[in-house]
């Protein structure tokens, strides 16, 4: 599709700053989306050579009107990364759902009114898979899977946080695909959805505050002691945050990508108890913190790789082993 210049959403987060640095490192112009201007500085500090390529545009609130009306001035492609990711709301309709709504709408509804030719859009491998399937059925998920759940379910106050999260995604995924069909608009849509996300963040991290819910995950495997469980493993699907990041990058400028939904993961399984047994052989310093236990790789459940694997060829894919060490040697020393 050749981008020359593209907007994205969340772009400090741990997905979006490796989309941002591998964007620019190919050489296109980068309009980032933030709220934190303290972020941005930051950002923008630790990237000194690409001053000329890379400026913000901040937003306070997806749910403002037009809010990206100015943003998608001069774009020829939007990765649209951003969405709530907070367990701890007090309302999920108002604090995760509709802010995930209206975001995917504010975007697609500015990006109608402009000259973008493709918008990227990151779903969640939660706005694909079936909670209620029990779990002993042989099943092989692809991108034809969506989760079944509704707008009353996942706004319940009985929902769990997991399920009014992936809730928001599947409802803002399917209305991003409602508008194309709808609108008909100039660009073309293709969605992502990853399960868990895994891997060193693109600016070292200062504090465990700084790392996403899944590396939080590793974080506490590393730290929780011998005799803490090992946080559960409903699916054995993960993706290296790099590898994802250039699945975003080729999602924009491949063109046979247009129109179509991915469910992009790596060829290979993870279990926590994997990650225990990696960071003990491999960092002797944290011996006597790492969290062990028995976990098992559900070879019944698995994800049909064959669309990643055609669209995307020339993606080689981290092994868990290099994602787990090069997470670790950058988060190691932090308390």
């Amino acid at each position: 599709m050749g981008a020359n210049y593209v907007l994205v959403t969340g772009a400090t987060g741990l997905v979006g700053s490796h989309v941002v640095d591998n964007l620019l490192g190919k050489g296109i112009k980068v309009r980032a989306v933030a709220r934190s201007k303290r972020k941005a500085d930051l950002f923008l500090a630790a990237r000194p050579e690409f001053a000329s390529q890379l400026e913000f545009f901040f937003i306070d609130d997806l749910n403002t009107p037009g809010v990206f009306d100015d943003a998608v001035k001069d774009i020829d492609g939007i990765i649209h990364i951003a969405s709530p990711l907070k367990y701890d709301v007090d309302d999920y309709e108002k604090d995760l759902i509709l802010p995930a709504i209206q975001g995917v709408r504010s975007v697609l509804e500015a990006a109608a009114r402009s000259a973008v030719k493709r918008v990227v859009l990151t779903s969640s491998f939660g706005a694909v898979l079936d909670m209620a399937r029990e779990e002993s059925i042989p099943w092989v998920y692809s991108s034809k899977d969506w989760n079944p759940i509704t707008f009353e379910e996942a706004a319940a106050p009985t929902a769990t946080p997991q399920d009014a999260y992936r809730g928001s995604k599947t409802i803002a995924e399917q209305e991003a695909w409602k508008f194309v069909e709808e609108k008909k608009p100039q660009f073309d849509l293709v969605t992502l959805c990853p399960s868990m996300v895994f891997g060193p963040l693109a600016n070292a991290p200062s504090s465990i505050r700084d790392l996403n819910e899944s590396n939080r995950l590793l974080w506490k495997v590393a730290s929780s002691g011998p005799s803490a469980a090992l946080p559960p493993c409903r699916f054995n699907f993960w993706i290296d945050v790099r590898d994802l990041a250039e699945i975003h990058i080729q999602s924009l400028e491949n063109k046979p990508c247009g129109g179509k939904r991915y469910v992009p993961v790596a060829p290979e399984p993870f279990t926590y108890q994997m990650a225990s047994e990696i960071m003990s052989e491999v960092f002797p310093s944290l011996q006597g913190k790492v969290s062990s236990g028995v976990q098992d790789v559900k070879t019944h459940i698995h994800v049909d790789r064959e669309p990643v694997k055609e669209d995307f060829p020339t993606v080689k894919f981290r092994t868990f082993r290099e994602t787990v060490v090069d997470f670790m040697n950058q988060v190691s020393n932090l308390s």
